[in-house]
């Protein structure tokens, strides 16, 4: 799956225009390289998005094309600094 949709269906970033901006000003890494909107998810990789001064970084657990609201928590797990 495309980052920028995988961002938008985890509801990590709420829109994907935004996600897609993200990407294209660098602020998203995928396994610790910069990642563009196209760059695809796969189950395990490692993710940082930068919101303002800090980075937040996550796993992804799952992959999926479509996801209830309530079900979007079991797509990715919040890593610790």
């Amino acid at each position: 799956m495309r980052l920028d949709k995988f961002l938008k269906v985890s509801r990590v970033i709420k829109r994907r225009s935004v996600a897609n901006e993200a990407c294209d000003l660098g602020r998203v890494k995928v396994n610790d390289k910069v990642a563009k909107a196209f760059t695809e998810v796969k189950v395990g990789d490692v993710i940082e998005i930068k919101f303002g001064e800090n980075w937040v970084k996550f796993e992804v657990l799952n992959v999926a094309m479509s996801i209830k609201k309530e079900d979007c928590k079991e797509m990715v797990r919040l890593m610790e600094e």
